[in-house]
């Protein structure tokens, strides 16, 4: 047996070492890239109206809750909806109760392109709560709001009441400097709160109204209302911004040749040790590189020797 029968195993190690050194820099590299490949696309909502009340009939012998909301949408699967009224059934003598009735509501959420914004519309609306089937809670001309969040800007909220708005058959004028209280004898009193606007780094919100509610017409306990009701709200959260394309690497500059005015002792030369990635060309997986290329050293200087040993 001669040396050649331990060099064909030596150099068939030394080449599956240095292929998994150099298979496994670039497996690294893709799983890392797809680990910064998820982003968050944002979320909007929008809601028309949103009722959250407590029915009592009968001197509260029955409780009924009166949850109700209309038009209500989310993103980010952009949706939008104009139904024109909102019914309950069972609060009303077994007959369907109409809540809301509207010319124009309209709900819209859209999530594309780094924005994420929800807005409201709302127009010619008449609330109802049971107990009151001839008086109007609240009757309005027209509200909007618009949450609007877009990556790298700050988020911004607005709502708008437009025109008249009547409370318990009172026409009223709404202040932004706080709620407004209306209160009839022998019917109720409503609590209304105008244009409320939040916004943080990345969230806004905006309600064009919110009224608290306690009604119980002449005292008779036939059908008391408690609770709040909430008019045109929509809401936002900034989405991640898009991830840039890397840059292109820079070639690297061509060598330059030594200054014969200086000695040659401050030549250094070529591949000293200093030299970085950029000035060498080289990129991240220059150390996989490196890896395999040493792994084939190693492995075929232990061959060599195994076979001087045998020999």
């Amino acid at each position: 047996m001669n040396s050649n029968d331990f060099r064909m195993p030596a150099r068939r190690l030394a080449a599956v070492a240095a292929a998994t050194a150099l298979a496994a820099g670039p497996a690294a590299l893709a799983g890392a890239s797809a680990a910064h490949a998820t982003t968050d696309q944002g979320r909007a909502g929008a809601v028309v109206l949103r009722t959250g009340l407590d029915v009592s009939l009968l001197n509260k012998t029955v409780n009924i809750p009166l949850t109700v909301s209309l038009n209500e949408v989310q993103a980010p699967q952009s949706a939008d909806k104009t139904a024109l009224s909102a019914r309950l059934d069972g609060v009303d003598g077994g007959k369907p109760f109409t809540v809301l009735g509207a010319d124009v509501a309209a709900a819209k959420a859209t999530v594309a392109d780094g924005r994420a914004e929800g807005s409201v519309e709302l127009a010619h609306a008449k609330l109802h709560v049971p107990g009151l089937p001839l008086l109007s809670l609240v009757e309005i001309d027209a509200v909007t709001s618009k949450a609007t969040c877009e990556a790298g800007k700050q988020p911004t909220a607005s709502a708008n009441v437009l025109g008249a708005v009547t409370v318990l058959g009172k026409r009223i004028t709404l202040s932004a400097g706080g709620p407004t209280n209306v209160e009839v004898p022998g019917v109720g009193e409503v609590r209304l709160d105008l244009s409320k606007r939040e916004t943080t780094s990345r969230t806004a919100a905006a309600t064009a109204l919110e009224l608290k509610v306690s009604v119980n017409p002449l005292k008779l306990n036939v059908a008391e209302v408690e609770g709040t009701v909430t008019l045109a709200k929509a809401t936002c959260e900034t989405p991640d911004a898009p991830a840039r394309p890397s840059e292109p690497a820079k070639p690297s500059d061509p060598a330059k040749p030594a200054d014969p005015a200086k000695p040659a002792s401050d030549v250094k030369p070529q591949g000293a040790a200093e030299a970085d990635l950029a000035e060498t060309g080289g990129n991240s997986a220059t150390p996989y590189i490196a890896g395999g290329a040493l792994a084939l050293v190693l492995a075929g200087g232990g061959a060599v020797a195994l076979a001087r040993r045998r020999n």
